[in-house]
């Protein structure tokens, strides 16, 4: 009962953010959070005697989050285009270095390295992931298929935990994830596939429905990226079969990598913040490695017309 009064209350905040907020808070609530998960993520290094940087690592979030905030206003540093490059250029380059002088001065040398490691780990797996997701937001008909994608990632979730709970009895991965089941994979793959196809088929008709009233209500400017009669191509058949394949069997992954290291820590949840679902790094698991899939199609594929 609290999984889903949690997710009751969730879910439209979420919605709220994504279709009626302005770039820059829809970043802001991103990137609090991206900091929330980091947090309950450098938490887990305890159960692996490895102590990280822990406010090195959010301080260093935030300033990557403060990037592509102020890249809605257009603040840019000398030769990088934007903001949000900049701060992404700073968090590959150089953080790293600054984990490595830092681990330095540790006493148990032993540990150095690896709480640079986990240290670092953070940025990729979650900062950057969900960097790409507002990103995504501010491309023509982004919030389009965001919202698709979440629809995707939400229906495939409940499928799996659903059905797996009523009718799993052959074990995924049991070492990981003992009550992941085959049969709960299966439902949420041919689920997210089949809801996929039945929206990426209608998906012009769902679009400007969806665009006009946003424009009636005003949520949407007329100076906005999108404008009413915005024409969106449904893919090809095997470019829709594809995309959500890889989409689903990401989101899974996820969820069982994120499984993989709690096993690994010795903890049930990775926080206790949301009732029945546990920590918010619980909640974005299969988030965090289903986002770049939809990145990088959004970035290959042309989406509008």
């Amino acid at each position: 009962m609290k999984r889903v009064f949690t997710a009751l209350v969730l879910i439209p905040v979420v919605l709220a953010l994504l279709l009626c907020a302005p770039h820059w808070l829809f970043a802001a609530a991103t990137g609090v959070v991206a900091l929330l998960a980091a947090d309950e993520f450098l938490l887990l290094a305890k159960g692996y005697g490895v102590k990280p940087f822990r406010i090195t690592t959010l301080i260093f979030i935030v300033l990557y989050f403060a990037g592509l905030i102020l890249k809605d206003f257009h603040w840019k540093i000398a030769a990088y285009p934007d903001s949000d490059v900049f701060m992404f250029s700073v968090l590959v380059r150089v953080f790293p270095l600054l984990l490595l002088i830092m681990a330095m001065a540790r006493e148990n040398l032993r540990t150095s390295l690896p709480s640079a490691a986990f240290s670092y780990l953070a940025i990729p797996y979650i900062a950057i992931t969900l960097g790409e997701l507002v990103n995504t937001r501010r491309q023509p008909a982004g919030v389009i298929w965001l919202l698709f994608f979440l629809i995707l990632i939400w229906s495939g979730d409940i499928l799996a935990y659903y059905i797996g709970r009523m009718l799993g009895r052959h074990p995924l991965a049991p070492n990981i994830s003992p009550k992941k089941t085959w049969e709960g994979t299966a439902a949420s793959f041919a689920g997210s596939v089949g809801i996929g196809v039945l929206l990426f088929e209608n998906i012009d008709l769902i679009a400007n429905n969806l665009l006009h009233v946003l424009f009636q209500l005003g949520v949407l400017q007329p100076n906005s990226v999108l404008h009413e009669d915005v024409h969106l191509q449904t893919p090809s058949l095997w470019h829709m079969l594809v995309f959500l394949a890889l989409i689903n069997i990401a989101a899974q992954l996820g969820d069982l990598v994120e499984s993989m290291m709690k096993r690994g820590a010795g903890v049930k949840d990775s926080g206790s913040l949301l009732p029945g679902h546990g920590g918010v790094l619980d909640r974005i698991d299969a988030i965090l490695l289903a986002a770049p899939v939809l990145w990088y199609y959004a970035s290959i594929i042309k989406l509008t017309s």
